[in-house]
């Protein structure tokens, strides 16, 4: 009963299910490479594996067809790997576990990877079906969107035939996507002194975790917390008040997403210990209800740890501290142009001292350039301050809606015949590689749909079964209405 490959439409859930049993986190595609290439030769189509290990297929037009204009269907072949700290999984070797909830389908611990497995699943649907009419067909999928696009970045300019683009990487039913949010990368790196342990001291390891997460573009407007925010909000008063020393701290692992868990380890005088842990545990409370609403599964504790050899040098300390702490993070603007849109945000995703050595990486994301570079270098403002070096690099474009386009005029009135209601147009505070195809190809008639996914890039994300049956009609019909 908790198989998904009963599910409707049964060609593209059997298709998600073997991709499921596929490792592929960001970066480590050979076997989905290698899958997706023997998948287009077993089907007789044209299949070409590009220098960076983008696969294309390209399938002819349906007979008295072939005059259609040509469509791409874009989806990425990664996912991104995040489980829960209970569970035990290898993404670069362990299947990811789909299971049935309900009107839902998510993963046993981890991530689904529906984001975007469920658009390639549909692209192959399509390629390998001998019923559906359409167009001439080519289908495109990237490798590495999730952590730095290098796919479709290394694309080589003219390969692609097509007139349109579908991209089906949208995460919600019943909209069109017509624009999204460009993005770049600020890596903060700084060398710090280390001490010997002073005698005297009480070592804990405080642990901030059951966040929420998730995907820092899509996500970021709905005050989630972060966990490196919490953590070093806390670590500045705890050094104010009672003089602690960090030996070492670790918060975050994905850029793209939102920190879910944070953990230092700290020491304190023998003194100040009994004290000190009183305060740790009120800081569960106050951050238990300032999360009420967004975070109830948040959990801050504190217990013994052993004594380690050196500690993060006083004066280095300081300025670490308040940097992280001083650092934009979240909603830095809406958009003028577009109600409830955001327009430039910041994820303060990962923070590591260990060592000696300081990092920090942001994900800065907005739809205006200027305004996502502006905010890069604020950041770089607050680090050059404690004398860091950063580096702002990964930038990508966005993507400017077009409310002209003629792909969108064909699709909303298929969704209306279909359905009976007009579908909602808008755009997303997310990358998606329509940006970067879009500036190499400006010819390029572009949209981006998909069926409802929520909570991607954390443990909690999961796919709607109705709107993935729902997706693939639409789809379908869309393709047959192409002009």
């Amino acid at each position: 009963m908790n198989d998904i490959r009963n599910l409707e439409p049964q060609q593209v859930w059997n298709y998600f299910h073997e991709i499921c049993q596929i490792p592929r986190p960001s970066k480590k595609e050979q076997k989905i490479i290698a899958y997706m290439e023997e998948f287009g030769k077993k089907n007789s189509l044209e299949t070409i594996v590009d220098k960076v290990g983008n696969v294309i297929i390209r399938k002819p037009a349906t007979k008295g067809m072939e005059n259609r204009q040509g469509v791409i269907l874009q989806a990425h072949l990664d996912m991104v790997p995040q489980k829960n700290s209970d569970k035990k999984h290898d993404f670069e070797n362990d299947p990811i576990e789909p299971l049935i909830d309900g009107e839902w389908v998510k993963a046993n611990g981890t991530t689904l990877g529906a984001d975007n497995g469920i658009g390639v699943a549909v692209a192959m649907a399509v390629l390998s079906s001998n019923s559906i009419e359409h167009g001439p067909i080519e289908a495109l999928f990237t490798i590495d969107e999730e952590s730095g696009m290098t796919g479709v970045f290394g694309l080589e300019k003219g390969l692609l035939k097509g007139d349109i683009l579908m991209n089906l990487d949208s995460e919600e039913e019943g909209e069109l996507c017509v624009g999204c949010a460009g993005g770049v990368n600020v890596i903060v790196k700084k060398n710090y002194a280390e001490e010997e342990t002073p005698s005297g001291m009480a070592t804990y390891k405080v642990s901030l975790k059951g966040l929420k997460g998730g995907h820092s573009g899509v996500d970021i407007a709905l005050g989630r917390a972060n966990s490196n925010k919490l953590m070093f909000r806390f670590l500045m008063q705890a050094e104010a008040d009672f003089g602690v020393s960090i030996a070492e701290y670790s918060g975050g692992d994905l850029r793209n997403a939102i920190p879910r868990e944070s953990c230092v380890v700290l020491t304190v005088s023998d003194e100040k210990a009994s004290d000190f842990e009183k305060f740790a545990v009120g800081y569960e409370k106050i951050y238990k209800a300032e999360f009420s609403d967004t975070e109830p599964e948040l959990s801050f504790k504190i217990i013994k740890a052993d004594l380690p050899a050196k500690v993060m040098d006083n004066s280095d300390q300081r300025k670490i501290i308040r940097a992280v702490f001083a650092c934009p993070n979240g909603v830095q603007r809406m958009s003028q142009a577009m109600e409830g849109l955001v327009e430039t945000s910041n994820n303060l995703a990962i923070v590591k001292c260990t060592e000696g050595k300081f990092e920090a990486h942001c994900l800065t994301r907005s739809s205006v350039d200027s305004a996502k570079d502006a905010t890069a270098w604020k950041i770089a403002a607050v680090f050059h301050l404690i004398d860091a070096e950063v580096s702002i690099r990964g930038g990508y474009p966005g993507w400017k809606p077009n409310m002209q386009s003629a792909v969108l005029a064909t699709l909303s009135k298929v969704y209306e015949d279909m359905f009976g209601n007009k579908p909602l147009v808008k755009a997303i505070h997310a990358g998606l590689e329509c940006g970067i195809l879009g500036g190499t190809d400006t010819n390029l008639d572009m949209i981006s749909l998909g069926p409802t996914i929520i909570n991607p890039h954390s443990p909690d994300e999961k796919v709607n079964v109705p709107s993935v049956k729902k997706f693939w009609d639409f789809l379908v019909e869309s393709l047959k209405n192409i002009k």
